[in-house]
């Protein structure tokens, strides 16, 4: 790779700090050669991710037949799928061409992926298993328990992955909302002339509104930072301590993503114990999603309560 090449595919990264091992050695290098092949043809992020969903919810339905060759086809095209989910984000980092429409088209792609994934999961159990056809309500029960944890598990790691960004890039390098702007967007907009513009921020909003909810220090720590640097020109000390304090939880974000649940998947659909990714997804992820909060907010705590005793300067007459 030449040295403009090198700086390139650096530049179609999110940060060394919040990228994955898998995804440095796997999908990072193959999404930039798709994103690569992206610009000579004009195509667009956008396009890549609807191009994503048809593959995550194709690998999905193959995954629905107990027999192996079929499963691992299934497998394939899901691998095929992330890495063109991986090639969206650096397409757009390579041509500046980000969206709001392009977060929210990415997010909605994972979900509709494992949508199909879960109800194939709950079909082939309902007839491959003795026990799951006695109680057929019983494995649908557990899949919509699991998408729940499994969509808020991936909500949370996405956003302690943007506010680290925020302190280590500044604003234009985070993808990190504030709920009462998008709110405020949303009474601008109507649903008569926008119809689609306002579902989509709608779906955002909540989305948003959602993470903000089990994030309440982080907020607070937020609101401190507005009030005394209203100008968005916070310390280099702070950003350098909030960074290296949220660094190590980094680690936890990846694991609630995509490599290490589709490895968990993949081995129960190879194992022939399809229910055993929900296991999975109950105990494990959710175990790591409560510790990641906890910590997570604790940091929060701290770094607020230092900014109130004016460790970083900033304005002494703030009262959050």
């Amino acid at each position: 790779m030449t040295e403009t090449a090198d700086k390139s595919y650096k530049n179609s990264l999110k940060s060394l700090d919040t990228e994955e091992g898998i995804d440095l050695a796997f999908y990072r290098p193959i999404g930039y050669m798709w994103a690569r092949l992206a610009m000579k043809l004009g195509v667009t992020p956008n396009a890549i991710t609807i191009a994503s969903i048809f593959l995550g919810v194709g690998a999905g339905i193959l995954m629905y037949f107990n027999t192996y060759w079929v499963n691992i086809l299934g497998m394939l095209l899901l691998v095929w799928a992330n890495s063109f989910d991986s090639a969206d984000g650096q397409l757009a980092r390579m041509t500046h061409s980000y969206s709001r429409l392009g977060r929210i088209l990415d997010g909605l792609s994972g979900d509709l992926w494992f949508v199909s994934i879960y109800a194939a999961i709950c079909l082939r159990e309902n007839v491959t298993s003795d026990f799951f056809m006695a109680h057929p309500w019983l494995i649908w029960f557990i899949a919509a328990v699991t998408g729940l944890c499994h969509a808020k598990q991936a909500a949370m790691a996405d956003y302690y992955r943007q506010f680290h960004l925020y302190f280590l890039k500044g604003k234009d390098g985070s993808e990190l909302e504030r709920a009462f702007s998008l709110k405020r967007r949303l009474a601008s907009m109507s649903w008569k002339k926008e119809f689609w513009q306002k579902l989509f921020l709608t779906v955002y909003t909540n989305y948003t509104v959602q993470q903000e909810a089990t994030a309440k220090s982080m907020q607070r720590l937020r609101a401190e930072l507005s009030c005394r640097f209203p100008n968005g020109d916070i310390p280099k000390k702070f950003r350098d301590d909030f960074r290296k304090s949220s660094l190590p939880l980094m680690k936890y974000t990846n694991i609630l993503s995509f490599n290490w649940r589709t490895i968990a998947l993949f081995t129960a659909l190879l194992v022939k114990m399809p229910w055993l990714y929900f296991a999975f997804e109950l105990t494990v992820l959710n175990f790591i999603l409560v510790m990641m909060v906890v910590r997570h907010e604790r940091i929060c705590r701290r770094m607020t309560a230092m900014l109130q005793h004016n460790d970083y300067g900033g304005d002494k007459r703030c009262d959050i």
